[in-house]
């Protein structure tokens, strides 16, 4: 799926449990996370999001492991099929599951 396309309907996701996905930049700081997601009740996370199989570029990586470091959660969504999955583990409702 293409990236475009996978991040809508991760938007919309996001919204029919009350949250935001809200469009992360950050001049001078490169390879930050393209979506902070903000669920009900304070839980927050980051996601790269990636077309189908493509995998994140060299300091994306970097700075993902950075905010991990920070105790950050952060996921790299490549297919439609981790959408509920990412937004579960962002709201605390599922095990570790696997992120890059």
């Amino acid at each position: 799926m293409r990236e475009k396309a996978l991040e809508q309907k991760f938007l919309m996701k996001v919204k029919g449990v009350g949250g935001l996905a809200l469009k992360f930049v950050s001049p001078g700081f490169a390879g930050v996370p393209d979506r902070l997601v903000l669920i009900p009740d304070g839980k927050a996370g980051f996601v790269e999001v990636k077309a189908s199989g493509k995998k994140p570029r060299t300091l994306q990586a970097a700075r993902h492991d950075l905010l991990r470091r920070l105790g950050f959660k952060v996921f790299v969504l490549d297919n439609e099929n981790q959408i509920k999955n990412i937004i579960d583990e962002i709201r605390g409702e599922r095990s570790e599951i696997h992120t890059t």
